[in-house]
């Protein structure tokens, strides 16, 4: 065989073996979060955005709540792309019934619309925060001791005796005034004492599009722009907001993709 040929083949055989070099930590499934490893030089897209790729390689998405269509990854090295394709699995989701809520946080009065217009750009815009911090492929935390699960991501609520949205995230029971710990390292992005429906509320931003948000806390211990460290006290539990009694409200998103907090948790999902 002519050299060059050769030469040719090898070449293209290191090429192929550089570009499959995509793994996943993660599972495709709805409410997933997902980390991928790849050539840091990479160009990465899922669907139709492209992520950022850590000077180590890491890249992190998530599979939203209802999504029943395909993830479509596309991985360019050096002028090669691969495209990899995975099915999303569906799951199956409790109803979560709460009663005993006043009616007006159940349906609020018109007068608070422009309020909650107001603070939902707040944590849109914290949430869409697309920094190079890479905490999020570090290990996560439970935020309380002793933790015991009064709530999961994806239960359909019922209030009062009517259908709402969806819970997205985990809640923790807890005693008034219970220390919670960060569950990650991360940079504070947005501190609110008093949000319409999650009461005092923490944000973080753990890099690449990747954050993790606190709620109905009594007290918050810290301010926006601290980096925080994994385990560290930000404040405690509390009833603020939208709630029947103390307890810790936990979220996880990728932008706007709300996650299940159970996949960082290492907990039963």
């Amino acid at each position: 065989m002519d050299s060059k040929i050769i030469k040719l083949s090898i070449l293209l055989f290191f090429l192929i073996i550089k570009v499959n070099a995509t793994e996943f930590n993660g599972k495709f499934i709805q409410g997933h979060f997902i980390i991928g490893k790849t050539d840091p030089n990479s160009k990465v897209i899922i669907d139709k955005k492209k992520v950022k790729v850590s000077k180590d390689g890491f890249f992190a998405f998530g599979i939203d709540r209802d999504r029943k269509y395909d993830v479509v990854i596309k991985i360019t090295t050096d002028g090669n792309t691969q495209k990899i394709v995975k099915s999303v699995q569906k799951r199956k989701y409790n109803i979560q019934r709460i009663d005993g809520l006043e009616e007006k946080k159940v349906t609020p009065p018109e007068e608070v619309y422009e309020r909650i217009k107001r603070e939902n750009k707040l944590i849109v815009a914290a949430r869409e925060i697309n920094s190079d911090l890479d905490f999020f492929k570090d290990k996560f935390i439970l935020p309380l001791d002793d933790a015991i699960i009064t709530g999961v991501y994806g239960s359909q609520r019922i209030l009062n005796g009517k259908p709402r949205w969806p819970h997205y995230g985990i809640d923790f029971a807890g005693d008034l005034g219970t220390p919670i710990k960060a569950m990650a390292d991360g940079i504070v992005t947005m501190v609110e004492n008093d949000l319409y429906y999650t009461g005092a509320t923490l944000i973080f931003d753990h890099g690449h599009g990747i954050s993790t948000l606190y709620m109905h806390m009594d007290e918050i211990f810290v301010q926006k722009g601290d980096v925080i460290k994994r385990g560290e006290i930000i404040g405690t539990v509390g009833s603020s907001g939208r709630s029947t009694g103390p307890h810790l409200d936990v979220r996880l998103n990728w932008f706007g993709t709300r996650l299940d907090p159970a996949t960082v948790l290492e907990l039963n999902k």
